[in-house]
Parts: C-alpha cells; sequence; structure tokens
C-alpha cells in the first residue's frame, strides 16, 4: 500500500471517483492508496438520457476521476464530463482525469476531406467541462497531448509489461512492430530486451481491409512478439500471426495494454494460432484461455500519489530500460 501525504498540499485531501467504464481498475488504484472510492451514483432516464451526482463533499479536494473509453463509449463518455462538471461545480479544488485509454484516440487527424478531428474535440470537452490535469497510459497517436493547454501525462504499460517479458522469454526473441507506426514502440522494447526487431509492411485494397502483409526481418525458429497500443476486433493481428508462422516463426505472442475486444474478438483470438495474449486492466474483459492480463493500479496509483503531492513523474511517463 503507498502512503499518502495529505497534510500540506495546496489541494487538500486526496478524493478518487469512478464512473461506470472500468470500476474494478478504480478499486484497485483506491486499494493500493488506502483510500476509500468516493461516493457518486451514475444512472439513466428511460429516454437513455444520463444522470450523475456526486454523494459527497468535495469542496478544495483534491480529486481523480477515473473513467476508460472502454464500451458504451459514447455513455461513458458523457457520464465522465457530467461527473467532471458536477465536481467543478461543487467547488473542488482540482480535478484530474485519469483515462486509461483515451476516448476517440483513433482519430487524431484529418485523413480524409471533411472529416473531424475528434480527439482534439474531445480534448476540447473535458477542458471546457473543468478538468484541470490529464493522466492517460499508452496514447494511440503520441500528437493528442498537443491538443491540452492543461498539464498531460501519459504513462506507459512497459513498466509492468517488460518484467513479464523479461520473466518468461529468453534471447531467442523478435519484436514485431505490426506496421510501420509502431516501429518507434518496437524498438523501445526490442531494445531494452536486447533482441532484434521486425516490422509488418501492411497492403491495403480498395475496401480498406489488408490484401498483403510482408515481413521485413527475420523471424525464423524465434518467438515473436506482436506490439501494439491496442487490440480491437484482431482480425489483422490473427492475419500478422498467420504471416509471421508462414516465416518461420517458432511461436507468435501479442503485448498490448489496451483490450478492446469487439465483436467477436475474444472467441477469434481464442481458437487462434496465438500462444498467448498479454493485454492490461485499462478496459474490463472477460478472461478466456491463452489471455494473461496484468494490471495497471500499481502504475496508476503511483502516478496518482506523485501528482497530489506535486512530485515529479519524469520516470513514470518514459518507458524503463
Amino acid at each position: 500500500m503507498l502512503t499518502i501525504n495529505s497534510i500540506t498540499m495546496p489541494y487538500g485531501e486526496i478524493k478518487i471517483f469512478s464512473g461506470n467504464s472500468n470500476r474494478p481498475l478504480a478499486e484497485k488504484i483506491c486499494e493500493r492508496l488506502g483510500v476509500p472510492l468516493g461516493k457518486a451514483s451514475a444512472e439513466k432516464f428511460k429516454n437513455g438520457e444520463i444522470k450523475v451526482q456526486i454523494l459527497e463533499n468535495t469542496r478544495g479536494k483534491d480529486v481523480f476521476v477515473v473513467q476508460s473509453g472502454a464500451q458504451p463509449i459514447n455513455d461513458n463518455l458523457v457520464e465522465l464530463l457530467l461527473m467532471i462538471d458536477a465536481l467543478r461545480r461543487a467547488s473542488a479544488g482540482r480535478i484530474t482525469v485519469v483515462m486509461p485509454l483515451f476516448f476517440y484516440s483513433r482519430q487524431d487527424r484529418k485523413d480524409r476531406p471533411r472529416v473531424p478531428i475528434s480527439s482534439k474535440l474531445i480534448a476540447n470537452l473535458l477542458v471546457a467541462a473543468g478538468a484541470k490535469r490529464i493522466l492517460t497510459m499508452d496514447l494511440h497517436a503520441d500528437q493528442i497531448e498537443g491538443f491540452f493547454d492543461i498539464p498531460f501525462d501519459k504513462l506507459f504499460a512497459s513498466y509492468f509489461m517488460l518484467p513479464y517479458l523479461r520473466d518468461n522469454f529468453d534471447d531467442n526473441l523478435v519484436i514485431v512492430s505490426p506496421d510501420a507506426g509502431g516501429v518507434l514502440r518496437a524498438e523501445a522494447y526490442a531494445k531494452r530486451l536486447g533482441v532484434p526487431i521486425a516490422v509488418i509492411i501492411k497492403r491495403r485494397g480498395k475496401s480498406g481491409e489488408v490484401e498483403k502483409m510482408t515481413f521485413v526481418g527475420d523471424v525464423k525458429g524465434k518467438d515473436a512478439i506482436i506490439v501494439d497500443d491496442m487490440i480491437d476486433s484482431g482480425g489483422t493481428l490473427i492475419k500478422a500471426t498467420e504471416t509471421a508462422l508462414e516465416h518461420g516463426a517458432k511461436s507468435v505472442w501479442v503485448c498490448a495494454p489496451h483490450a478492446i475486444f469487439s465483436g467477436n474478438a475474444e472467441k477469434n483470438l481464442a481458437s487462434s494460432p496465438l500462444s498467448q495474449i498479454i493485454v492490461s486492466d485499462t478496459l474490463p474483459v472477460s478472461h478466456f484461455d491463452k489471455l494473461k492480463v496484468l494490471s495497471s493500479s500499481e502504475t496508476f496509483a503511483e502516478a496518482i500519489k506523485r501528482i497530489h503531492e506535486e512530485k515529479s513523474l519524469s520516470d513514470l511517463c518514459e518507458i524503463p530500460s
């Protein structure tokens, strides 16, 4: 359990609240910090309208709201915005949004004419509601950090994923980036594990689906670990696994913090040739064969403690050696 010093803190006593997106994670964070989870209610009217109420005093308190971009994503987003507004109107000293998976993080730029930059809009909404600081983990696109003019802290799941990989693999290993955009992430893992890297080059057809995959790098006779930030439907990941095995990989694993698992993802991944799917609990997940869930609660708890005590997060916001 972490010990919190609240005596001389400029924002007063720490309070942690949770929406409905990932309450189990919020409870784990509170357990590690030794503080109770704040009392709040979030209900729905029959027409789908969401009603939020904070059920305890937050005046002058240092408040943290845990809410992740889980399904149903739009309900969870509105719930978060309403909680922030309620806390602001209740005179909370500071409101920090703890968002393990950033809402709408895959819509970070204009890649076609006449489309929104959705994650920038989310940033505007959070600030307008009253958020004073953002704490998240493994952004899909690092540029999202630049959408904010308030303090923004980005943690890395590698803090608890790298030790797991070191304990379960020898040097006969290769880290695989699933696309060109993930090369920096894969290189960071490969460098710290002292192993080579391979990259998958995707060719997409007219429909936008992956038409062909080509490997750059050698995976023959090695355990291949595909490192990504999230797993959604799992379709492209399974194709990448099959391609790696065709190129002679001894086994294929995947390591990604955010387990979205939409549609039939869990069923398809469980029956795939993947040896293991390593994820974190930034989103609620159902356990199935081949799934290994590592908890992010200790990392978030340490970050919350440091924010509350006005201490540096520098080492938490870099991939560890």
